[in-house]
């Protein structure tokens, strides 16, 4: 223990932060936006329910602009691995399920929404199937690191994803943007976006924001005839501004995704499968192909609508925002990854439904106390219907698949209420506390092979009070030290893709937390932060041992504990450097029935039971780090710019046993352009993945074998962007 809290003094002392936050093509603002021309930008958050500067709460944040997301060739929130420090967006079958600081979510299956919970403009994104959020047209993205339990609270142990787009502008405005890009398989890749918004009315206004993105296959699959690997997706959003007077304001925002895809064409792991010695087995050899017995695919459709208020008042203000979401999609997996037909898992009809509402009181005096109290319901349904084929056990693999069929359906009702406020104890000293009661309904029926599971519906309640104090020391204008502690929990919940219907119990988080934030000169930004988890009932999912669906258990317990450095420096005009390091130490404290798959030398795996403590913990490298620059020059009446962008990761397990794992890795992104005399138009040439590295955004273990879906490969490509 000692060594390790040696090893994160010692991080803390390196250079850090996320990327250059500078413009680019997709999603950017214009360079003069985007970077000032002299000094670092100061940007202001929401991470705390109302507008603060991101250098005055005391609360760990990574800020990032459009620009630093166009930079590294982000185009969804899983792609945030590169940049936030601490952060991973794993993938677990369809599921996007981030990790932060080794806090995240293990469930697959419809209700059980992840514990690093996502909000766009403030409108939580419960369901995990469709959580690959497009990055279409945004301001800025802040992740929050560490549980949050008071102002967000509801299941977020592990931190938030909170996305902020633009409101719409009485001035008119937009840009049109396209990329077109060139990767394996000679394949293609197209996106193409654009922004439009204006003032209808002198109280009326409106903006809208579409994106069409493809990607050829690059897959090479040996044995269906056609390839894997493609993708489209539509994704538009449009909001309604309208603002009677300058105290009250309404939000009416609509939004449409629809994504179809082959992109889970998966191969075995060192032809780890259970047709490994069978005749007529096509093994791949090499990354990005595979070799399989159907269409994987991962299609689905969301439609989306918020109604977002604010009244301003003498003493307070008060805010509203009711949200409602509309899931629909279907999932195939080639469960043994070979092209003989030895394992399914087909979900063909995944449904989830959800509505909330949200009431906030905010304080708006100038007294010493800042103060916010408010009310949160919650109700989300879901079903879907599940087969799981595994081979016959009593006969030779060449007979029919013994199939399982699911029905679940699942329905939550949540209620909540919350106070933060903040005290002014002198001049520099700030004491923050906050506290929130939740009380939760979980309601489950499963259905097997077409006969209900007794005693049919069955229902759980799970209440908790949770809370966070903070203490924050602002002893210069520029630099503060601040101190925090807090705990979190996630909700118990059933597990629709297992015949049992007994739910797991919450998930429970206590957390402290320190840190220093200081901009000694214009020039310099640093923020270090260490923590402590005490981890308990951790929810961790895998396959079962018949293959036939996945076990849900409570984990013990786990201690994480680390540090996070990111330091900015702008040592002049045009020339911006940041970097970010992060130490993570994750383990299972306590874990003695984890399930374990033992790799078969005629090739699947045995299931086991063993004892994971003292593992790692799934999906959270020990250490990470990240560096971006960016620099700018006028030439030939314009502005040419090259920025690059590195990130390196230790090595990641993605089981508890610690069996399974990808190996330490480097990914490199950049980007030349040149921004002409012509006011509006920039011209770019980019990379993502240069070094072409074979990087498993999931690694899946089951009594079939052990597979691996990799990051796309190196892609090279043109951009172009206009603006009026």
């Amino acid at each position: 223990m000692k060594n390790a809290h040696v090893s994160v003094s010692i991080a803390l002392l390196l250079a850090g932060s996320a990327m250059p936050a500078l413009a680019q093509d997709i999603g950017a603002a214009p360079p003069e936006e985007s970077q000032p021309s002299a000094g670092i930008e100061d940007i202001v958050v929401t991470a705390t329910r109302r507008e603060e500067r991101l250098q005055e709460i005391p609360v760990t944040v990574t800020a990032l602009t459009s620009g630093a997301i166009a930079s590294a060739g982000v185009i969804d929130l899983r792609s945030l691995t590169t940049l936030v420090p601490g952060f991973s967006g794993n993938r677990t079958t369809s599921v996007i399920l981030p990790v932060i600081r080794g806090v995240g979510s293990g469930g697959v299956s419809v209700g059980d929404e992840p514990n690093v919970a996502t909000y766009i403009d403030g409108i939580y994104q419960p369901d995990a199937f469709s959580n690959s959020t497009e990055l279409v047209e945004i301001e800025r993205v802040e992740v929050l690191r560490g549980p949050q339990g008071t102002v967000f609270g509801r299941n977020a142990t592990g931190g938030l994803i909170n996305v902020i787009t633009p409101e719409p502008s009485f001035s008119t405005r937009g840009r049109i943007a396209a990329r077109y890009g060139r990767l394996r398989n000679d394949s293609s890749d197209y996106d193409v976006r654009g922004y439009f918004t204006t003032g209808l009315t002198e109280t009326i206004a409106f903006d809208f924001a579409g994106l069409y993105r493809e990607t050829d296959p690059y897959i090479e699959d040996l044995a269906l005839g056609e390839d894997l690997g493609w993708i489209r997706v539509f994704d538009a959003r449009s909001k309604l501004l309208f603002q009677p007077s300058d105290t009250v304001q309404f939000i009416l925002t609509g939004g449409y995704t629809n994504q179809k895809s082959n992109i889970n064409g998966s191969q075995p792991i060192n032809d780890n499968t259970i047709g490994k010695s069978l005749p007529g087995v096509l093994l791949p050899q090499e990354a990005w192909q595979s070799s399989s017995s159907l269409e994987p695919r991962i299609d689905y459709e969301k439609v989306s609508l918020s109604l977002r208020g604010r009244i301003e008042l003498d003493a307070f203000n008060i805010e509203t925002a009711t949200g409602y979401m509309h899931n629909s999609g279907v999932q195939f997996i080639d469960s043994d990854a070979t092209n003989l037909d030895l394992g399914q898992i087909n979900l063909p009809s995944i449904k989830a439904e959800a509505i909330s509402q949200e009431v906030r009181l905010l304080s708006t005096g100038s007294g010493p106390l800042n103060w916010l109290v408010g009310i949160y319901a919650f109700q989300m349904k879901g079903s879907f219907d599940a087969d799981f084929a595994v081979p016959n056990p009593a006969g030779p693999t060449t007979l029919p698949l013994i199939h399982t069929y699911l029905l679940p359906k699942t329905k939550t009702t949540s209620f909540a209420g919350f106070a933060e406020g903040t005290y002014a104890l002198t001049d520099a000293l700030f004491l923050t506390l906050g506290g929130r009661y939740t009380t939760e309904k979980r309601e489950f029926i499963q259905i097997v092979n077409g006969a209900v599971v007794p005693p049919g519906w069955v229902d759980k309640r799970f209440n908790r009070a949770t809370y966070r104090a903070a203490l924050r020391y602002q002893f210069t204008e520029d630099a503060n030290l601040y101190a925090s502690y807090g705990t979190g929990f996630k909700s118990g919940v059933y597990n629709l893709l297992s015949p049992t219907n007994v739910p797991v119990n919450p998930e429970k988080i206590k957390a402290w937390e320190a840190g220093l934030k200081a901009d000694p000169f214009r020039w310099l930004r640093t923020n270090f932060s260490v923590f402590h988890y005490d981890y308990s009932d951790l929810q961790v999912q895998a396959r079962n041992a018949a293959g036939s669906g996945f076990v849900l258990l409570n984990a013990a317990s786990s201690e994480i504990y680390g540090g996070e450095a990111e330091v900015t420096i702008v040592p002049g005009d045009g020339l911006n450097i940041r970097s970010a390091i992060s130490y993570l130490h994750g383990k299972y404290t306590d874990f003695p029935g984890a399930q374990d798959f033992i790799p078969l030398a005629r090739g699947g795996n045995m299931p086991a039971v063993t004892d994971a403590s003292g593992n790692q913990v799934i999906r959270s490298p020990r250490f990470t780090a990240m560096m971006g620059i960016d620099w700018r020059t006028p030439l030939a009446g314009g502005e040419f710019g090259v920025s690059a962008n590195f990130f390196h990761s230790s090595r990641v397990f993605y089981d508890a046993p610690n069996r399974f794992s990808q190996d330490p890795y480097e990914m490199v992104s950049g980007e030349i352009s040149w921004t002409p005399g012509t006011e509006g138009l920039r011209l770019s040439l980019w990379v993502t993945n240069l070094t072409n590295a074979k990087v498993a955004q999931q690694v899946r273990p089951s009594p079939l074998g052990t597979d691996a879906l990799y990051e796309k490969p190196r892609v090279i490509g043109v951009g172009a962007q206009y603006k009026f």
